[in-house]
């Protein structure tokens, strides 16, 4: 599991994350909301260690990662696949060079191997047969999906998404969001969804966390968010501003 212990994080004295707690349990999906700016994405980050904390403990199956040197965290980062929020792919690459690039740097693995590897992630989401298409080939919804494959490429424990469905029209939001449920299912991965999309929360959520003023200020599952008299959460579910 994960354990996020009293993290506290400032940028340019502006305070970001001050004092989160929260506990993430093997398997489960947990969705991470919050208003734009709340520290959602830095919150990500801290948790594949692409940020360091200010203070606090971030636990990783029983290791701290905010005291481990570089050479460790590297090592404790092959536990992690992360969907970034523009899927972040290199457009010069194909999908398969995309896809492979982390196979191709820390596995010794021959070119049958790893296009075998890749052959299976791209079935996993969907999109077989397109191993030799540039990403200014495919469409909006693709790249995510190209994205995800690649964050599973070293079968990994952990899965973070960051705003998987931004962008997207709701038909494609939507398989976004089955496929997110289904690979949790079929892999048996544990995914940290952040995101402000309700409808999408709704749909993957095991869990909700909400994001404010630095600190977790709900904590429950979906139902209990639904029933939540939490004013902050309340104006997320019902889509409306504090101006209403």
């Amino acid at each position: 599991m994960i354990e996020i212990i009293d993290v506290h994080k400032s940028f340019d004295g502006k305070k970001v994350l001050e004092g989160v707690n929260l506990s993430i349990e093997d398997g489960e999906t947990i969705v991470i909301i919050g208003r734009s700016g709340c520290g959602k994405t830095v919150l990500l980050k801290s948790i594949i260690g692409l940020i360091r904390p200010d203070s606090g403990s971030i636990i990783v199956d029983g290791q701290d990662i905010t005291k481990i040197e570089t050479a460790a965290l590297f090592e404790m980062r092959k536990q992690f696949g992360m969907l970034f929020q523009g899927a972040a792919l290199f457009d010069s690459m194909t999908v398969d060079e995309n896809i492979g690039l982390s196979l191709r740097e820390h596995m010794r693995l021959n070119l049958d191997e790893i296009q075998e590897r890749i052959r299976e992630k791209l079935e996993v989401v969907g999109l077989p047969g397109i191993e030799k298409k540039k990403p200014a080939e495919l469409s909006g919804g693709m790249k995510k999906r190209v994205g995800l494959a690649r964050a599973l490429i070293m079968d990994p424990k952990y899965v973070l998404f960051d705003e998987p469905t931004t962008g997207l029209d709701p038909v494609m939001a939507d398989a976004i969001d089955l496929l997110i449920c289904e690979t949790n299912r079929r892999l048996h991965i544990t995914s940290i969804v952040v995101t402000h999309d309700m409808a999408s929360t709704f749909k993957i959520a095991d869990r909700i966390a909400m994001l404010s003023d630095g600190h977790i200020v709900f904590d429950g599952t979906p139902d209990e968010a639904r029933k939540s008299r939490v004013e902050l959460l309340r104006q997320f579910v019902d889509g409306r501003s504090d101006l209403s």
